[in-house]
């Protein structure tokens, strides 16, 4: 049985209060995706060419798998496999490549959700509770100021890593590079398909996903007494890269594999077990490695083998 670190870093005092707060319009976030949206949609069809759009889905799919899933969600957020420092690194960096945030504001975004979402009652922020449009205003152009906040504490080996902080400062600027080669190659088309309009459909993509995830859909587990249950948003499987298995994420949120049930597709997981193949990856969590949660409650479908992904490594 492995305890695993990573989403334990909200510090939740007494007084800790998920459900008061005001939502409010984040500037720098709203004129970052604003201005980066509104270029990749009224440029993108003047712009329009089959490389670009080519390089538009093989850095998306690079970034999104690699960077964010893999990276840092299953990773840096989550433990959920150790891994060479040059390789936590390298994913982390294509995963600030999508456009949400830097490392540490990912982090803290995430955690926060988490704590929040654990409680018997959250803000509706967290549970993505407004109506399509309404959410979509809140998730992608405002932030949440609770009342009482718990406080947050990176774990010493984030905190003091000058490449993390490096990054935080920086992670809008990490697009510039890469749009000088891209224009340098395949001039605006590449520009505006390779940075615009990847960023722009990658972060609402993740907003969408997010939406329905805490919404609507497939259950098989119920957390008792959480406010938020997570559901699985099956057509996203593939373009997701598993992360759209939410409600198998939100019954075993330390497990590096989130597709549990067959037929659900998870790129993340496979790329893993390719690290896992070539000496790249080790330590490897799956459900069966993680403590039982009383609280947790299957609803539906046959029962689950835990044990499965285990046995499977030993017999290889």
């Amino acid at each position: 049985m492995r305890l695993v670190p990573g989403s334990e870093r909200i510090v939740a005092g007494s007084d800790s209060d998920p459900l008061v707060g005001t939502v409010s319009w984040a500037p720098t976030k709203s004129l970052w995706i604003g201005s980066i949206t509104a270029a990749g949609v009224l440029l993108g069809p003047f712009y329009i060419a089959w490389d670009a759009f080519a390089l538009f889905i093989v850095t998306s799919g690079i970034t999104l798998c690699a960077g964010h899933s893999v990276g840092m969600h299953r990773r840096l957020i989550h433990c959920g496999f150790d891994c060479p420092v040059w390789l936590e690194y390298f994913c982390v960096y294509l995963g600030v490549l999508v456009g949400m945030a830097g490392p540490i504001g990912m982090i803290r975004l995430h955690d926060m959700r988490d704590w929040a979402q654990r409680q018997p009652a959250c803000h509706a922020f967290f549970g993505h509770r407004a109506n399509f449009w309404r959410d979509s205003w809140h998730q992608l152009h405002c932030e949440l100021k609770l009342a009482k906040p718990p406080g947050f504490r990176l774990e010493p080996r984030i905190e003091q890593d000058r490449f993390y902080a490096w990054l935080e400062r920086s992670w809008m600027a990490q697009q510039l590079p890469w749009a000088a080669l891209f224009f340098v190659i395949g001039g605006m088309p590449w520009v505006i398909w390779g940075v615009c309009a990847r960023i722009a459909v990658c972060v609402t993509g993740h907003w969408l996903v997010g939406h329905y995830a805490h919404r609507q859909g497939e259950q098989i587990w119920i957390v008792d007494g959480a406010s938020v249950q997570g559901h699985n948003v099956r057509i996203a499987g593939l373009i997701s890269m598993g992360e759209s298995w939410h409600n198998d994420h939100h019954a075993f949120p330390g497990s590096a594999k989130l597709g549990l049930e067959p037929g659900q597709i998870d790129l993340g997981w496979a790329l893993i077990l390719v690290l896992e193949r070539i000496g790249f990856a080790w330590n490897i969590v799956t459900p069966d490695r993680l403590p039982q949660r009383p609280a947790l409650k299957r609803v539906g479908r046959k029962e689950l083998s835990l044990n499965s992904d285990a046995r499977q490594r030993a017999q290889n």
